[in-house]
Order: C-alpha cells, then structure tokens, then sequence
C-alpha cells in the first residue's frame, strides 16, 4: 500500500519506525496533525493495539478541529463490525479495553463509529487487491 502511494509521489507517514509507549508519541502526533488526509486501514486485529486506537482519536480530533479527510479502508472485515465493535473485531476491541478506563473505551467507541460511518473503502467489493491499492 505504502509503496503505491510512493509511486503516485504521496507522502506518507509511517509509524511502524516509532518506538512504542504506553503514550502516543510526540513525532507521531505532529505527524497527525501535519496531514491533510488520514487513511485508516481497519483490519480484524486492528483492534487489538490500544497504539492504533489511540492514534485514531487523534484522527478524529484533527478531523473536528482543522477540517482533516478520512478515508477509511475496511480490509477483510465488514464496515458494521468497526462500527458497532461487532463479530470478531469487538471481542479483540473488549480484550483490549479490559486494560484500560471506561472513559477510554468510550473515547474509542466513539471514534470507531465516526469514522466507520464516513464514505470509505471496502475490500470485499474490489475483484483484487492490487486494483485496491491502486
């Protein structure tokens, strides 16, 4: 996915080169916030990483707070399952609450069905991925 956006010369910031923490990362963060557009690619195990939901309330946030696009990407999962913390997805998103606040849990409840409700991307209606990733 990555390399694709490379070669149509889009900037991307990744953060799999970040040293993880209990707090989201400063660099992370202004990165975030620095971006025009967020694509958040929602996967089954997307859920399980309080990193990558709380990166998403920042999303959210800077969606709200500078007019930021969203464009979410449903890999492999349905959009109702995101939305509704649903199937497969919502019993890896309860683990994961499990460790922490239910004043987080809400926070990411929240973020999850605002941005499975925006207009998006659904892997099961595309006939191939790489179509996908184009």
């Amino acid at each position: 996915f990555l390399k694709e956006l490379d070669r149509k010369l889009i900037s991307a910031f990744k953060d799999s080169e970040i040293e993880r923490s209990r707090t989201l990362d400063p660099e992370l963060k202004n990165a975030i916030r620095d971006s025009r557009i967020a694509v958040v690619v929602f996967s089954r195990n997307y859920a399980s990483s309080s990193w990558c939901l709380d990166e998403l309330l920042e999303i959210v946030n800077c969606k709200k707070e500078f007019g930021q696009m969203v464009i979410p990407v449903f890999y492999g999962l349905d959009p109702s399952h995101v939305r509704k913390q649903t199937g497969y997805f919502g019993k890896i998103f309860e683990e994961t609450c499990l460790k922490n606040t239910e004043e987080v849990k809400f926070q990411w409840k929240k973020a999850l069905t605002n941005v499975a409700n925006l207009l998006g991307y659904h892997s099961v209606t595309w006939g191939n991925e790489a179509t996908m990733i184009e």
